[in-house]
């Protein structure tokens, strides 16, 4: 055997051996939900529960919560956008507490997953190193008094009682690489997505991006733009699968940045769904404007809430406004799609996590579940988690549950995806 050969044959074992690892670490298949041949998952930002039930700047969300299904015991795990993110597609937090930049393409970086050192905003860590392999995971406190907030009494992560310990056998993957083993289908639909891609791009407002080069820019501006001055519409934080190094290096066919799309153009989010070309998995994270995330240089109807406390009083009446609009807009076009009328079907809107505001207040949030098949008007007070929404979505198109989705309290959505009508709710009624 020349040296090339046993290189070779070297390399596929070690290929093979941690595909066996990665499949051990999987769970069993969850039941409790039909088949789904498409599910749409419309993520908003920064809003907990009580700031958006009854609120009368969102009369859309309110009113789709009620003729749809409710989860009105759900929460987020922990803190902040980017950990949810990933909770919700890996089951995990993979060792990543921040909202770092990927350390984009970096084959020589250790995973925090490997590392077991958690990448945190506080005390300040570096770009996030492209996940992959296996190895253990951050645990998540009851309180987070590092990240967000500094300090006592800290951020309730969860409910504030409940914590979650570290997974010593984190495999370093996401429901997407499931899909495309089983031969189905994914798409990250991200809004303001510059028309080169996603490839390195941290923040976009669509078109400039933290890549480019204002000076070549001529005449030049006046006064000089920079980096700093772009909208960052886009963020990859809100892009999980990109921190992923099997998405990263694109290796396998239809698992790549290029399942990263804008809305617009001719294989964005509103073409698909004219079209009726829809993945398994759609993916679908609005704007920084649009998310009811805000930011703190576009303009009035953009801005941060006034106040991180909790409350209705303290938050920008324009930016609920905004996110509600593009919920609706978002469901309609969804609803209008051929995709809506064939097979069955999912819609679930869920926010990240909740406001910057301390303990006592909850990490709970809004999830609502909308399918073509089955029941309405559902009003779950189940005991929900982000990780009992990937453990539904993996039981919906038959795959193992991962990581986290795999713990006993990570239990299956089955009333808010149940066929035929729900049994009698106070809704009934009215």
């Amino acid at each position: 055997m020349t040296l090339k050969h046993a290189f070779v044959s070297t390399s596929l074992a070690a290929a093979c051996l941690v595909s066996t690892q990665v499949q051990a670490a999987e769970g069993a298949v969850p039941h409790g939900i039909p088949h789904l041949d498409h599910v749409f998952v419309v993520v908003m930002e920064n809003h907990g529960y009580s700031q958006l039930l009854n609120n009368p700047n969102a009369p859309f969300i309110n009113a789709y919560a009620k003729s749809a299904n409710l989860a009105s015991n759900y929460f987020a795990v922990g803190h902040p956008s980017l950990t949810n993110y990933l909770e919700i597609v890996g089951g995990s937090n993979f060792g990543v507490q921040s909202d770092n930049f990927p350390d984009w393409h970096n084959s020589n970086c250790v995973p925090n997953l490997i590392s077991g050192q958690a990448n945190t905003d506080n005390p300040a860590s570096g770009k996030v190193c492209p996940i992959t392999g296996m190895g253990s995971d951050a645990a998540t406190p009851a309180l987070d008094t590092t990240n967000e907030v500094q300090g006592g009494p800290g951020e309730a992560n969860i409910d504030g009682i409940r914590s979650v310990p570290a997974d010593h056998r984190t495999v370093g993957m996401t429901i997407a690489d499931q899909l495309v083993r089983t031969g189905q289908s994914w798409k990250s639909y991200q809004e303001s997505l510059p028309p080169q891609g996603a490839d390195t791009v941290n923040i976009s407002d669509g078109y400039f991006t933290n890549n480019t080069d204002f000076s070549k820019i001529k005449p030049t501006l006046s006064p000089a733009l920079s980096q700093s001055d772009v909208v960052a519409l886009y963020a990859a934080k809100h892009n999980p699968f990109a921190y992923f190094q099997s998405v990263q290096e694109g290796r396998e066919p239809h698992n790549s940045l290029r399942n990263t799309v804008g809305f617009d153009g001719a294989k964005g989010l509103y073409a698909d769904l004219a079209s009726g070309h829809v993945p398994s998995l759609s993916f679908i994270a609005p704007n920084q404007c649009n998310d009811q995330h805000g930011r703190g240089n576009a303009g009035a109807f953009c801005n941060y809430d006034p106040s991180d406390n909790g409350s209705q009083a303290g938050l920008n009446p324009a930016l609920i406004q905004r996110g509600d609009q593009t919920v609706q807009q978002i469901v309609s076009a969804i609803k209008h799609s051929p995709t809506w009328r064939s097979g069955r079907n999912a819609i679930v809107v869920v926010w990240d996590e909740n406001d910057y505001s301390t303990a006592p207040n909850t990490n709970q949030v809004m999830l609502i579940v909308d399918t073509n098949y089955g029941a309405h008007k559902v009003n779950s007070s189940k005991s929900y988690t982000h990780f009992s929404l990937l453990r539904t979505l993996e039981a919906g198109f038959n795959l193992p549950c991962l990581n986290h989705a795999c713990d006993k309290a990570s239990e299956t959505m089955s009333d808010l995806f149940a066929e035929g009508r729900y049994p009698f709710t106070m809704d009934d009624e009215q």
